[in-house]
């Protein structure tokens, strides 16, 4: 463990090297991401970085970065200058899973709002296809959830609710988390179209075309990743 918090901090301190003064910084959330935010607040307590201010993506970050003196705002409507986030898995195409951490509709939104978006973790988030080890979470409204439950398993999925029905886990946003798992596979693209399209659902864990690069890190050093995308 020790070791994977290690590759967590070099990769974090990679991304830190992008930010500059008077930058607007998206937060993400996470154990990776926890690692961002407290070299951030370090460089700013040292006076090493200058005139930031940063916008969290979920109610964990904002505690952690307000407790570190990092000035924190609401979204602006031009949106953000650098967001650095972890991930559960990424392609070499840099599509990405989100969202174990329960946190994916801020984050994407975050996400989608920077001009830059860099994504930091350890070299065990390497596949060569979504959903080789994590479902794909989806964020869905209390209400009607059983009916949507079925429309997403009409998808080929299984839809499993995080926290069960007993003791379900509730968003920052006061919704449910339905991971899905896909037995025979699923194209992201086609996914993300479908999803987008289901009542009930506010969001999903497919963050497919959005990041610019990515720092993994594993005994060999930290690997930066590069999108080919114009």
């Amino acid at each position: 463990m020790e070791t994977l918090e290690r590759f967590k901090r070099d990769a974090a301190e990679r991304a830190l090297a992008l930010v500059e003064p008077g930058m607007l910084l998206g937060l993400g959330s996470g154990s990776t991401a926890r690692h961002f935010i407290a070299g951030l607040g370090e460089r700013l307590a040292s006076g090493t970085l200058q005139r930031i201010l940063a916008v969290p993506s979920s109610r964990e970050s904002a505690a952690q970065a307000a407790a570190l003196g990092i000035p924190l705002t609401e979204l602006p409507a031009t949106g953000l200058d650098l967001a650095v986030d972890g991930m559960d898995e990424i392609t070499p195409a840099l599509d990405v899973i989100k969202g174990l951490g329960g946190a994916l509709t801020r984050e994407k939104v975050v996400a989608s709002s920077a001009r830059r978006f860099v994504l930091i973790g350890d070299d065990r988030k390497r596949v060569a296809r979504l959903g080789e080890r994590s479902p794909v979470p989806v964020e869905v409204v209390a209400f009607g959830l059983r009916r949507t439950r079925a429309l997403l398993e009409g998808l080929g999925a299984r839809a499993a609710l995080r926290g069960g029905d007993a003791e379900p886990f509730v968003t920052d946003n006061g919704n449910r988390i339905l991971d899905l798992t896909f037995p025979a596979g699923f194209a992201p693209a086609e996914l993300a179209a479908a999803l987008a399209e289901l009542p009930g659902v506010v969001e999903h864990g497919l963050f497919l075309g959005m990041v610019e690069r990515a720092f993994l890190a594993g005994e060999g050093g930290v690997t930066e990743m590069t999108s080919e995308r114009p």
